[in-house]
């Protein structure tokens, strides 16, 4: 099943939000790396959590695009009333 944007008559497009657990981890050296388990291979770092946070947010946007691109199917990751960890949600 393709869930690639797809536009509905009247030149709507439809999109669906994508939430992603997050692994954020402080390292040695004082920085912070931010990992989505689900999404083998999609981590990023930053010098504080919230940069950290960030670029894995545009990480995981880029790897769902490339996934829709390929035709791929997204894993779903959460499905938590109220998260008790870090996620990133991602509309595409």
């Amino acid at each position: 099943m393709q869930r690639h944007p797809t536009t509905i008559s009247g030149g709507v497009i439809a999109v669906k939000s994508y939430l992603f657990r997050i692994v954020l981890t402080k390292e040695d050296d004082g920085r912070w790396s931010a990992e989505v388990p689900t999404l083998q291979g999609c981590a990023a770092c930053g010098d504080t959590q919230e940069e950290a946070l960030t670029n894995i947010h545009d990480a995981v946007e880029a790897y769902i695009r490339d996934m829709q691109k390929a035709g791929e199917e997204i894993p779903t990751d959460i499905t938590l009333p109220v998260p008790t960890e870090p996620v990133v949600a991602v509309t595409v």
